[in-house]
């Protein structure tokens, strides 16, 4: 009995006349593209909050530990999101930090070895 040859899954360059394939090309991903890619990002963010600061333009009436302001909708909302995004940078550069030491240690340790 002859047993069913799997099919291949991935199709292979033909050798070449030294009988050696020839190298697979990969996508090549540089810093460069990634910042590129970064700022066309935050460019479509900086559109969509644009259009959120023009639909909420009215005033609304804000009382936070004994402060009374009279400010744009949009304007407090902003001001949120970016007090909790300074929030979280500051937490995430003190476990990037708290890391970075760990790593440190370590590679101290195994050096004295």
């Amino acid at each position: 009995m002859t047993e069913p040859v799997a099919p291949s899954t991935a199709t292979l360059p033909p050798a070449s006349a030294s009988g050696a394939t020839p190298p697979q090309r990969r996508k090549m991903h540089s810093r460069i593209s990634g910042v590129r890619v970064a700022l066309i990002a935050g460019f479509v963010v900086l559109v969509l909050v644009l259009i959120f600061v023009i639909q909420n333009a009215h005033t609304v009436s804000i009382s936070f530990l004994g402060a009374h302001l009279h400010v744009s909708l949009a304007v407090a909302l902003l001001l949120a999101v970016v007090a909790g995004a300074l929030i979280m940078a500051v937490a995430g550069t003190a476990r990037i930090t708290e890391l970075r030491q760990v790593i440190r240690r370590d590679r101290h340790k195994s050096d004295a070895r």
